[in-house]
């Protein structure tokens, strides 16, 4: 019979209050940008905006130019990682953690085999790496200058061949604050100007293990492997096990944690945060209840698009949106039955940390606050 985990039991809230203080969002963190981009591994950036929203929910005194500076200077890129998807990483993360990350990429080009068949693979990232580098190059252009050179493969699976096998980062003013531009990719080593230097495999997953637990934990193997959309973690974790401490969820599943990290007491207050879509907090657990309530499994997300979500004492609370004129508040309730469980209390501290992002994200803008109520969907 298999042992059971052993360790005291985490409930719910505890698991939340923790999580949250690390996700620097019990209360504001006077860190700088760049310093929470790296303890944070990352912010989420399918999008230009959900990076400076994740932020301003985050940081005391947070303003845009902050991160735009830093990214104008190179010292922070926006490059595929984490779960193949966009992230803003800091230079250094982005060197070391795409080579982490780069099995689930090499994983990828298994769709397209169909689309590359007679592509040498090495002389296409080869000849790719001369493209992006002598210019950054669009997606499209990137596509139609490897067609030129294999015309009777499919020019899409070309272009994701090379983004699958190369650390392209996104170029600036793409990522900048109020600018706009196309995606236009060069390799992060030539962006950055110096090579990725990966350290061995087994201490680069070890030293990700711990940065994952002080950002996200306290987790399970199969929370960090769906973090990193990576698979086969469980050897790092069992190296580490002298290091950290072991604890159960509700569930009886085993979970991992830093000795000196903060596990607040499940009493602890959370104030109302507005986070943007895909942020990471969301996203980064194969069990979510820590901070989405059962009741509300899939309400963050509309097909597979996602909303912006607004949290209330700690937990998926509604969704939000700005339009030219308002932001628009919807919490999960009854038809009538107010703005959340807690009533005016709740209401009055989520139009003050409302205004508290308004005044950090659009300075001298005016906008309305607007409150309404998402109906569940028949059977829930």
């Amino acid at each position: 019979m298999k042992n059971q985990p052993s360790g005291p039991v985490l409930g719910t809230r505890a698991l939340n209050r923790a999580t949250l203080d690390r996700q620097l969002l019990l209360r504001r963190s006077p860190r700088s940008a760049e310093e929470a981009v790296a303890h944070l591994v990352g912010l989420q950036a399918q999008n230009v905006r959900p990076p400076y929203y994740a932020l301003a929910a985050r940081l005391d005194g947070f303003a845009p130019e902050q991160l735009s500076g830093l990214m104008a200077n190179r010292e922070v890129v926006r490059i595929v990682t984490l779960r193949s998807t966009v992230h803003t990483h800091t230079a250094a993360d982005a060197l070391a953690l795409r080579p982490l990350v780069q099995p689930a990429r090499t994983r990828e080009l298994t769709a397209f085999r169909k689309g590359l068949a007679g592509v040498d693979l090495d002389r296409l990232a080869a000849l790719a790496r001369d493209l992006v580098e002598a210019e950054p190059r669009t997606m499209a252009g990137l596509r139609e200058a490897l067609r030129e050179e294999w015309p009777d493969a499919d020019p899409q699976s070309l272009a994701v061949a090379a983004r699958c096998t190369l650390p392209l980062v996104q170029g600036t003013p793409r990522g900048l604050w109020g600018r706009s531009g196309q995606v236009a990719l060069t390799t992060a080593e030539h962006w950055l100007g110096r090579p990725a230097e990966p350290a061995p495999a087994a201490e680069a997953l070890d030293a990700a293990v711990v940065r994952y637990l002080a950002a996200f934990g306290p987790a399970s193997v199969r929370d960090m492997q769906t973090w990193a959309g990576l698979t086969r973690l469980r050897p790092a974790f069992e190296r580490l096990r002298p290091r950290l401490l072991t604890f159960r969820d509700e569930t009886g599943a085993e979970l991992f944690d830093l000795p000196d990290a903060p596990r607040p007491d499940p009493a602890t207050p959370a104030p109302p945060r507005f986070l943007p879509e895909f942020d990471n907090l969301l996203l980064s657990h194969a069990d979510r209840t820590r901070v989405v309530p059962p009741e509300h499994r899939g309400r963050a997300w509309r097909g597979n698009q996602a909303h912006r979500t607004l949290l209330v004492d700690g937990f998926l609370a509604g969704v939000w949106k700005l339009t030219e004129d308002a932001l628009v508040v919807e919490t999960f309730g009854p038809p009538g039955g107010g703005a959340v469980a807690g009533g005016a209390a709740d209401r009055a501290a989520i139009l003050a940390e409302g205004e508290r992002m308004l005044a950090a994200l659009h300075p001298g803008e005016r906008y309305d606050i607007r409150f309404g109520t998402v109906v569940a969907p028949a059977g829930r």
